[in-house]
């Protein structure tokens, strides 16, 4: 199995996540990460959706999709000709022993610390899905008291954009 970015455009209204997510549901496919936010047009959502699949079960969970009457638009994102990002936030234990390391980590990686207390701070990043595991592994020894990831985004590269307003 592989993973495989889908960009859906769906009509802003209720119930369409459930529909969308329902139709992997119902074929036994695995959701890795679910993003859904609003685009440049107010009546339509974007959702990002990673799935691990085999190419030839999701050209048929495509093809429903696409018969699904709120979606508008699909199209696969070639992780080469996309720019894909996840953010993290982190809490680390970083009492006065290590904190300065914590921070050194932090800086490396571009990341920023965005809660500080006496024995945590807390660190948000961006980037792609490796970047923020290696940053995670970084941290670990440290202590992770809590995380979270949102799912991933991603938007095609260059001019070319995928509207509501382009060709299925």
């Amino acid at each position: 199995m592989s993973m495989h970015t889908l960009s859906v455009l769906v009509e802003n209204v209720p119930g369409v996540l459930a529909r969308v997510s329902g139709l992997f549901s119902r074929r036994g496919f695995n959701i890795e990460s679910l993003a859904v936010g609003p685009t440049e047009t107010p009546e339509v959502s974007r959702m990002t959706i990673v799935v691990a699949v085999e190419e030839q079960p999701l050209e048929q969970v495509t093809k429903q999709l696409n018969k699904l009457v709120n979606v508008i638009k699909i199209v696969e994102l070639d992780p080469a000709s996309s720019v894909q990002r996840d953010l993290l936030l982190v809490k680390v234990r970083a009492d006065a022993t290590v904190r300065s390391q914590v921070l050194e980590t932090v800086e490396m990686f571009r990341a920023k610390v965005v809660d500080v207390s006496p024995e945590a701070v807390t660190v948000e990043a961006t980037g792609t899905h490796d970047k923020l595991n290696a940053l995670m592994r970084m941290l670990e020894p440290y202590g992770v008291r809590e995380l979270v990831k949102s799912g991933m985004v991603a938007l095609g590269r260059g001019a070319r954009s995928i509207t509501a307003n382009s060709t299925r």
